[in-house]
């Protein structure tokens, strides 16, 4: 059987390690495969290193449309990332008869509807493992591996760069200002890090998730996003002493009323795997009603482990090329007349348990007037740590954890007890899931 021709747009990191990766294992990929695969041209604009990288045995190019438009490619690997230019060449490579391979999240989170509709329509592949969780095969674990279940939920640590800075917080307690230096010192936060810090990267990768996990439309645009940038150490530290973890996790569930979709610093329980993801690592557990939970762990980046995801889908895409395309996985898991336009909730519905943290003044009563508030929004507190003030202090810390309750519920509480001249400036509010 013929090779697959590829191309391949943009020879950065993942590019370069996308080369070695199919290169060096080139025996054990066709033995896999049934065919070879060979990157037939890269197009790059700085084409000095594009040809050191490549040895300059294989053609180079400045213009990537050169690529898209070459009758002889049989695929194109899309490295390129962001919304502009890179939908214009994957839209070009679907008109012109190509399977797509890309790592790029942020295209499929805001364009992936439109995308995965024109690949049906003529009849070709667009492969994303790459797109989430690096290495870890996420996306295929949801879309054929948990095939049979219906998904309860997904919680997961989809950004390295959040979680590196959170478990440097903890560990040395530091602050996130000192902690986001040393982490772009490292090169585990790019020089301007707001995607990841405001949780836009991890929104992204959770969106595509929930529409393979529930069957719908790709709706990024309906997400809550909260990043981590407000988050202070001593939120890390009374969490600790309650038995809790802090982690930025992107979340979606399904519930009798539509979908949850959210991104949002989270306490979870110590005791839980997910909560013990250190450093870089990124973590995807999954709820499923026939298999219970499964938690899938890795690098979710880096040259090699990103390489991994995408030459696992240029190995599906030469096993199945040929093949009937009314045969083939879709791309979000179900038939496309079959995706549901279930609602994404607004985060006013959402139910969660939370920590609030307050700065009172240390006299009789406060306490009581704090849970009747509580008590008048039907909220119900879990667990209190109370610290003794410091000597000459007149204010004092309270942690409360509540029991479940509607987002709306714990903000018409939260804007009653900031209201009392007892209490001293805003709430500290975070959510809590226990991941059970």
């Amino acid at each position: 059987m013929k090779p697959i021709k590829v191309g391949l747009l943009g020879i950065g990191t993942v590019g370069a390690g996308t080369f070695a990766v199919l290169q060096r294992n080139q025996e054990e990929i066709i033995r896999r495969a049934g065919r070879g695969i060979e990157i037939a041209v890269v197009a790059d604009l700085d084409t000095a290193r594009a040809k050191e990288i490549t040895g300059g045995d294989i053609e180079v190019v400045s213009d990537a449309h050169l690529v898209v438009n070459r009758p002889d490619i049989d695929v194109v690997i899309e490295l390129i990332g962001g919304y502009g230019i890179a939908r214009e060449l994957v839209m070009q490579a679907i008109v012109n008869g190509k399977h797509v391979v890309t790592a790029n999240k942020a295209l499929l989170a805001k364009h992936g509807t439109e995308i995965f509709k024109a690949a049906e329509e003529q009849g070709v592949i667009v492969a994303f493992e790459a797109a989430v969780a690096g290495g870890i095969p996420i996306i295929k674990a949801l879309r054929e591996g948990l095939t049979a279940n219906r998904i309860q939920w997904v919680a997961g640590i989809i950004n390295g760069t959040t979680n590196f800075i959170l478990s440097e917080m903890r560990d040395k307690g530091l602050d996130f200002a000192t902690v986001l230096k040393e982490a772009q010192r490292l090169g585990y936060a790019e020089a301007d890090p707001t995607f990841d810090i405001e949780g836009i990267d991890a929104a992204h990768k959770a969106s595509i998730m929930s529409a393979i996990a529930f069957g719908t439309p790709v709706q990024f645009d309906q997400a809550y996003v909260e990043g981590i940038t407000n988050l202070q150490a001593i939120d890390i530290r009374y969490a600790e002493q309650l038995g809790y973890r802090i982690k930025l996790l992107g979340i979606t569930r399904r519930t009798a009323h539509g979908i949850e979709l959210r991104v949002h610093p989270t306490l979870i329980p110590k005791n839980r795997l997910i909560a013990n993801v250190e450093g870089a690592m990124n973590a995807v557990l999954v709820q499923g009603d026939a298999v219970g939970a499964t938690l899938y762990y890795g690098k979710g980046a880096g040259a090699e482990p990103t390489a991994s995801a995408v030459i696992a889908d240029l190995v599906d895409i030469a096993r199945l090329a040929d093949a009937d395309p009314v045969y083939r996985v879709p791309s979000l898991a179900y038939q496309t007349k079959s995706l549901a336009d279930t609602p994404i909730l607004p985060m006013s519905e959402i139910i969660t348990s939370y920590y609030l943290r307050l700065r009172v003044a240390d006299q009789p009563g406060v306490l009581a007037d704090i849970t009747r508030i509580l008590a008048d929004a039907s909220i119900s507190i879990d667990a209190m740590l109370q610290k003794e003030p410091d000597e000459g202090e007149t204010q004092t810390d309270i942690i409360l954890l509540t029991h479940q309750t509607q987002e709306k519920n714990i903000n018409a509480a939260i804007a009653a007890i900031e209201a009392l001249n007892t209490v001293d400036g805003k709430v500290t509010r975070l959510r809590l899931e226990q991941l059970g």
